[in-house]
């Protein structure tokens, strides 16, 4: 392939037009490959016997228009081209094998499509209508395209990259590339920062002004944020990226550090005169390459080309003079200053840049596409054979082949090449295959390696066509080996999700903490997660922990003070109580109604001991006995001080002449209050546990990371009942107590039941509004402490005079002094 300047015909030809053609030497190797699987095939006894494969390479000057001579000389001999008519044509042509890139391939396509000649593409082929080529001759020896785009979001998903700039080539191809990839990349959260077109340049000499023309366009792009420049265009397209980043110190451009991404339709070729131009701006860069694989003995073939081996070769003397920069003593130098050749040259001395010795993708798809040809041929063979032998006792010719009875068994085809591949085509006639993923790895002396990191397989299960070795991929120098970063703003850590910027493209964003009680675990979460009803999220919120379990317990301080409380004035009220027992003949004992002083002291000793109910892991057993235990044992208790505030009052009215309360009065009487009062209580209750009992339950929303155990009242209506009642008993001793403040005070013990009452309407006047506005154990805890202190309040404020006139001061403990008035 030459590249040549080609004439506008509108201005005088500039003086800087390169009169020698020059070659893009690398692929010289396309066509060694061509030579190579022809002697292959031609030396193998059991693929076409006793047949011979010919060929004929036409240059196309690297001009698409250039290929209609040749493709003309394919149909006519070498002296006349005259379209439609076969004219001294010397020999049988099966099918043609090209080109290197799209425009070429349409063109040489166009004409042999008419005379149905098969073509096989061993270059990029991207007009593409409906999954189907545009041309039923061709068969690209290149996966699909579409692949490639699917695997380059694969590979932007895999490193996170979401903020890219495109390259694209500056023609057809390059506008149906933007048309289709900016949509795909916009479905799959990608967004493009810029679009830049390479132009399509057929010759390399250029004056300044055709760069300066692009310097402000460069200029505004190099300040982005996107650090993956991914790269769409043929050799061409890329020679002149190439030409402008070679111009960009000349222009105070700063060196380009950008990861680049590059489709499969690039292979790094040069011309002679760059093999001294840096290409260290490409280290580190990730390519789609067709796959490609090293027959056995090609190595040693081309170690055994020379001038003087390939005779009749109308390439290899361009080449050989333009590769090792010498002049062989059979060309016309014509003032040339190079240096003869020596028959020393070897091509492995050769900069990769110019030429390498391992195949290339594209010449492995030469490779195979002869294969292929030759293959289908010898199927003809094999089945012509059997049928005409059958039939007339004589072997078929082969050249009685014509080109268009290839197709059906090219399209069936599917062999395995000397390199162990298996090469077959699918039914829009493109190669049934992947692409391999390479890493370009370049050196100061200007060499590189191709080092394969990974492998896109279209035929693997959705989401795992790409495979990568990211641990083998090198980075470009400036990223310090880490994975580059391409975003448009830093990544949001767990614990914050995604706010959209106004104004913005959807991939640049704030980071907004997620709201208490969510979650986000990964980076760039778009909204945030609440966590299992079981679990809470920790103080990062960027992951869930289960909840603990609170209750009220005894091992820990609250429950063990409530605990100790309510053993303690249950001993205390124990002590009274025996003290009472022991001193139950004394006067002061029994002026205060014996009964109902130890109806009173049992039904305290209750209470605090009903208390230990709400302490320790709810159950349904305590859940049933602890409010409806605490109401009945309570109302006992205010049923015994209502009792004992009524024989105070009736005492003393009974006294005056002619009352007749007097046969009201007497323990009957007060025994009957007790039970009377009582029993309501205990009805209400009944009816609790037979409509609708409390019951175990479980609490996760009131607090953050606990799963409160509590008991579920079942029926606030009626829980609220039973309290009520008790209100209304403690009001009414209240009440009446009040009422008997005045009566003499040897013989009055109202005094002390007002007092008392008062402080146990305080207690629960307060436990109300206290216990509505707290939560889990603190509830049980507001309960439990008003349950004690309305009992002590009981307690001390009717008890402890008496214990201490029984115990301190048993003088007073007399008749004469209870019968005794106040003056």
């Amino acid at each position: 392939m030459y590249l040549y300047s080609i004439p506008s015909f509108t201005e005088e030809p500039t003086n800087l037009v390169i009169a020698e053609p020059l070659s893009v030497s690398k692929n010289y190797q396309h066509n060694l490959a061509l030579v190579f699987a022809l002697k292959e095939i031609n030396g193998d006894p059991n693929l076409l016997p006793n047949i011979t494969l010919g060929f004929h390479i036409f240059n196309s000057y690297f001009d698409a228009k250039m290929t209609y001579k040749a493709t003309l000389s394919f149909l006519s001999s070498q002296q006349q081209f005259l379209p439609n008519f076969k004219c001294g044509a010397l020999n049988t042509l099966i099918a043609v094998t090209g080109g290197l890139t799209s425009q070429i391939s349409a063109h040489i396509g166009t004409t042999l499509s008419i005379y149905k000649i098969p073509q096989l593409i061993y270059g990029s082929f991207s007009p593409v209508q409906g999954n189907q080529l545009l041309l039923p001759s061709m068969y690209q020896m290149v996966p699909n395209e579409a692949t490639q785009y699917m695997g380059v979001i694969r590979l932007f998903h895999h490193f996170r990259w979401t903020w890219i700039a495109l390259f694209a080539q500056e023609d057809d191809n390059g506008d149906r590339f933007v048309e289709v990839l900016v949509p795909m990349l916009s479905e799959n959260g990608i967004c493009v920062d810029f679009i830049a077109r390479l132009p399509v340049q057929k010759y390399v000499a250029h004056d300044g002004d055709d760069f300066s023309r692009h310097e402000e366009f460069f200029a505004a792009y190099f300040d982005n944020k996107a650090n993956v420049w991914f790269v769409y265009g043929e050799d061409s397209s890329m020679l002149s990226l190439r030409l402008v980043l070679l111009l960009f110190p000349f222009f105070s451009f700063p060196p380009v550090h950008k990861v680049w991404i590059i489709t499969c339709h690039w292979d790094f070729a040069s011309v002679p005169i760059q093999r001294v131009w840096d290409i260290e701006t490409f280290h580190g860069a990730l390519s789609f390459t067709v796959h490609s694989n090293q027959p056995p003995g090609f190595n040693r073939f081309l170690q055994s080309v020379s001038p003087s081996w390939a005779k009749g070769d109308g390439f290899i003397q361009d080449f050989w003079e333009q590769a090792f920069s010498c002049a062989l003593k059979i060309s016309t130098v014509h003032g040339n200053n190079k240096e003869m050749c020596t028959a020393a040259e070897k091509l492995d001395s050769i900069p990769d840049i110019l030429f390498e010795m391992s195949m290339t993708g594209h010449s492995y798809n030469v490779y195979n596409a002869v294969y292929a040809v030759a293959h289908s041929l010898h199927a003809i063979y094999v089945s012509t054979f059997k049928c005409r032998r059958r039939e007339e006792g004589k072997i078929p010719e082969i050249c009685d082949v014509q080109p268009w009875q290839l197709h059906r068994f090219l399209r069936n085809i599917k062999f395995n090449n000397s390199a162990g591949d298996t090469v077959c085509f699918d039914e829009n006639g493109e190669l049934n295959d992947g692409f391999d993923v390479t890493n370009w790895v370049t050196f100061p002396n200007g060499s590189f390696a191709r080092v394969k990191v990974g492998r896109l397989d279209p035929q693997a299960p959705p989401g795992n066509e790409l495979t990568l070795h990211e641990d083998q991929i090198v980075w470009h120098r400036t990223f310090n080996q880490v994975v580059p970063l391409s975003v448009c703003n830093e990544h949001c850590p767990p614990g914050y999700s995604k706010e959209k910027k106004e104004g913005e493209k959807f991939c640049c964003y704030d980071c907004a903490p997620c709201p208490e009680g969510t979650i986000s675990q990964d980076e760039d979460m778009v909204t945030c997660t609440k966590c299992p009803q079981d679990q809470h999220a920790n103080i990062k919120q960027d992951q869930c922990i289960p909840k603990v379990f609170s209750f009220l317990s005894y091992k820990e301080i609250l429950g063990i003070a409530l605990a100790l409380l309510s053993m303690s004035f249950s001993v205390i009220t124990a002590l009274v109580l025996g003290i009472f027992i022991k001193h139950q003949e004394t006067p002061i004992v029994k002026a205060n109604n014996r009964n109902l002083t130890y109806i009173l002291l049992i039904s305290l000793l209750l209470c605090f001991l009903c208390s230990l109910l709400f302490i320790g892991r709810p159950s349904q057993m305590t859940c049933l006995l602890r409010q409806t235990a605490f109401g009945i044992v309570f109302s006992v208790a205010l049923s015994s001080v209502l009792a004992k505030t009524i024989t105070v009052v009736l005492a003393f009215m009974a006294t005056k002449p002619g009352s007749r309360i007097r046969r009201w009065f007497g323990k009957r009487m007060a025994t009957s209050v007790v039970l009377f009062c009582s029993s309501i209580q205990a009805g209400i209750c009944t009816f609790w546990l037979s409509t609708s009992p409390p019951f175990h339950d479980v609490d996760m929303h009131s607090a953050t990371g606990e799963i409160i155990l509590q008991c579920n009242e079942g029926s606030v209506a009626m829980f609220y009942c039973v309290l009520g009642y008790m209100g209304f008993l403690a009001s009414a001793s209240f009440t009446m107590a009040f009422f008997a403040r005045k009566l003499p005070d040897s013989f009055n013990e109202a005094k002390f039941l007002t007092f008392s009452m008062l402080v146990f309407c305080s207690v629960w006047v307060s436990f109300l509004p206290t216990y509505l506005s707290t939560k889990g154990k603190f509830m049980v805890a507001v309960e439990i402490f008003s349950i004690l202190a309305s009992s002590a309040g009981l307690l001390g404020c009717i008890f402890s005079p008496k214990c201490y006139i029984i115990i301190v001061r048993p003088g007073l403990n007399t008749r004469d002094q209870l019968i005794r008035r106040k003056n």
